[in-house]
């Protein structure tokens, strides 16, 4: 029994973070309808950058961890201004082509700059972990819970609080009619980038600890996560994301004790293509009419 809940503590843990990925995916899209993938990529910048900080530099890790963020809201900017606002009109085959190739573009700078191995940040506060029941739970697990958690009821608060978050809703909707209202369209696009870019890096920060390391290579794995948990949630949920998120999690851990590891990655496609044939909206997630970009 210890075994299948020390199982579940892991899977609710990972969860967590696919639920803090796919909380990136779900902004973005709830702006823009634009698919970023290369969300991954704002993970494994966000604990590189911060590792260079740390150990490079020298900075205190607070320090560190709030450069590394800026740096990656810097880089999805650019991405935004140089890169994507430009096609954003031609099709959205063309803007999901665009975000691969700029995620197989920092996967090799960061290959070229940190080489292959992996780079581990310290834990937040001191590497602690709970006994209970012959259960083991690191202190560094509430910690990534809780960030999730945190950033939920925050989306919450500005999607549903805020006249921010409103136009941000209303630009996806109808950007014409929402620019014909006074809505600065370029502009709501642009803070969703930042806002997502800034949860991708606070999620790579987080996990770089808990999972072992960060490398060039986990970007493509974590965004991929990440994305699976956004479709099982449903693109237009930030609560959808985080159950499709922990769904995920928790559905890897406990296959882990059935079936060898190595597998966990084929259980979370076929739990995708279950739930898109049997609810292609999601979890929590709405129709959307297509067409309305």
């Amino acid at each position: 029994m210890a075994k299948w809940v020390q199982l579940l503590v892991t899977g609710i843990t990972m969860g967590s973070i696919y639920a803090l990925i796919a909380l990136g995916f779900v902004t973005i899209y709830r702006s823009s309808r634009i698919v970023n993938m290369a969300q991954g990529s704002f993970v494994m910048f966000g604990g590189l950058l911060t590792f260079s900080m740390l150990m490079e530099v020298g900075l205190p890790y607070w320090l560190a961890a709030i450069l590394g963020v800026i740096l990656v809201v810097i880089v999805a900017v650019l991405m935004w201004i140089v890169v994507l606002k430009p096609v954003l009109k031609i099709s959205l085959v063309s803007m999901i082509l665009c975000t691969v190739a700029l995620s197989l573009l920092f996967e090799n700078l960061s290959l070229v700059k940190y080489g292959g191995y992996t780079k581990t940040l310290p834990a937040f506060g001191k590497e602690k972990t709970f006994e209970v029941a012959g259960v083991f739970i690191s202190a560094q697990s509430f910690y990534i819970i809780g960030i999730t958690a945190a950033v939920l009821v925050l989306l919450y608060f500005l999607n549903n609080r805020t006249t921010l978050g409103k136009r941000m809703t209303a630009t996806a909707t109808n950007p014409v009619a929402a620019s014909l209202s006074g809505v600065k369209v370029a502009r709501m696009i642009t803070i969703s980038f930042i806002i997502s870019a800034a949860i991708g890096a606070i999620g790579g920060i987080a996990i770089s600890n808990y999972v072992g390391g960060i490398s060039y290579a986990s970007g493509g794995i974590y965004g991929m996560m990440g994305f699976i948990a956004a479709v099982l949630g449903g693109w237009g949920s930030s609560s959808g994301a985080v159950v499709g998120g922990l769904v995920l999690g928790i559905a890897q851990a406990l296959s882990t004790g059935i079936v060898p590891a190595g597998y966990k990655n084929v259980v979370a496609f076929v739990i995708l293509l279950i739930v898109l044939y049997f609810r292609p909206q999601g979890l929590l997630g709405m129709r959307v009419p297509e067409g309305e970009m």
